[in-house]
């Protein structure tokens, strides 16, 4: 049986290649008493205004000069907070006592297996996790802060971390069902690990832009300055600087010239439309044929991401198909006008499920429903449930305490279930 001592020497090894872990040997663990939530995190750290990230992008807040009431209303949607900086309104996880723990093995100076566990909590300069492992007087600790929040909460939120110009996802996320702190999906449960690199590709669909420091598309390394976090106007409108000119000149053009116009999706042809959303809702697609970024709203998809090859699988995933499986719909191949802003409003934030039935219900009759005998008008209230059913996914998983946690999503392949 190996001694206490060269399992920790063990622990040492348990994280993957290229990311050295220092190691402080303490002679006993005490925790500071928790702060206020820390000045750094009141202060909330934001991405630089300036940012020097596309030639001709403007920002958001010049766009609300005209565009007032959709700028107020999309800052609320799950798209505009994708990703944001890391503070006490962002971070969704408690950082506060007894309920900033992530507990995978319990520390006991009797046992031979030694103990891990996580614990999130705010300091002066800003939020960390901490990993630390071993037994009591024995202890080994790795310590990173949360730099960047990435995703809304409305699932849940990962976490990542500046170590100099390269960008690691955290090996600690918080899961919206339960309240709770979960081993990020990709991460082994049971490591102290903190080595996952954060590609451009998962950038490009969490943030509006980054610079990119090197041209391998599998490089973590960009210029921290020219993050624009959250998916903001102009990821679907397009550079806006020339608009903004344009208009705000004492006598606007009636013909504005080639290129200076803003991009308006709605007036794309469906499959352009369509391919806007499927950029980051289109499931994992193959190989890249351009750059993370080079995408530009209006442009044909398959010129920038290898189409999926083979079946689509028909149960979704946090990263799932959304749009393969709504082109499997018959309500898609029988209504040339139908596309995803059909029944989403991109300047709004979701509605209830039930609230989508109106859509439905411009093409079908209730009447016209199986289940009309037995549910009576009351089934025109909630169409979806039934034929866009929320569906557990096996793509996605957190295997946290030798338990899987799953996502549910909506299945946007519009059918009969029953």
């Amino acid at each position: 049986m190996k001694s206490k001592m060269q399992l920790l020497k063990n622990m040492r090894h348990m994280h993957r290649a290229g990311m050295a872990i220092a190691v402080i040997i303490l002679g006993s663990l005490q925790w500071a008493p928790d702060i206020a939530v820390g000045k750094a995190l009141h202060a909330e750290k934001k991405a630089p205004v300036d940012a020097a990230w596309r030639d001709g992008y403007a920002g958001d807040a010049a766009c609300a000069g005209c565009h007032k009431d959709q700028v107020a209303s999309y800052s609320h949607t799950a798209h505009y907070s994708t990703s944001a900086i890391a503070g006490s309104n962002s971070i969704a996880g408690s950082l506060r006592n007894e309920s900033n723990v992530l507990m995978i093995v319990r520390p006991e100076t009797t046992s031979e297996n030694p103990g891990l566990f996580f614990k999130m909590e705010a300091r002066n300069d800003g939020a960390y996790q901490t990993a630390v492992a071993g037994w009591p007087g024995q202890y080994q600790t790795k310590t990173a802060r949360m730099d960047i929040v990435v995703g809304s909460g409305v699932r849940g939120q990962s976490y990542l971390s500046w170590q100099g110009d390269e960008l690691y996802e955290l090996p600690v996320s918080y899961w919206t069902d339960g309240h709770q702190w979960i081993n990020s999906p990709g991460y082994k449960d049971g490591s102290m690990d903190f080595s996952r690199a954060v590609v451009p590709r998962c950038l490009e669909c969490h943030s509006t832009y980054i610079h990119q420091l090197s041209a391998n598309p599998l490089s973590n390394r960009y210029d921290k300055a020219s993050l624009v976090v959250g998916i903001t106007c102009e990821k679907c409108h397009g550079p806006g600087k020339a608009h903004i000119a344009l208009e705000s000149a004492a006598k606007p053009s009636a013909a504005p010239a080639a290129g200076v116009g803003i991009l308006n999706p709605a007036k794309f042809p469906r499959d352009r439309q369509v391919d806007l959303c499927a950029l980051c809702h289109n499931g994992l697609r193959g190989e890249e044929l351009a750059p993370a970024f080079s995408f530009v709203a209006g442009q044909s998809l398959d010129k920038y991401l290898q189409p999926n090859s083979g079946e689509i699988a028909e149960k979704p995933s946090v990263h799932g198909n959304q749009v393969g499986l709504l082109k499997k719909s018959r309500c898609y191949l029988s209504s040339p006008g139908m596309s995803c802003s059909t029944c989403h409003d991109i300047h709004a934030p979701e509605k209830e499920a039930a609230s989508y039935s109106s859509r439905c219900l411009t093409c079908h009759l209730a009447s016209s429903c199986g289940m009309f005998k037995t549910g009576g008008v009351k089934i025109a209230e909630n169409c979806v449930d039934c034929h866009m059913p929320v569906e557990q996914t096996d793509a996605v998983v957190s295997e946290t305490v030798g338990r899987a946690i799953q996502p549910k999503m909506r299945s946007h392949w519009i059918r009969v279930y029953r």
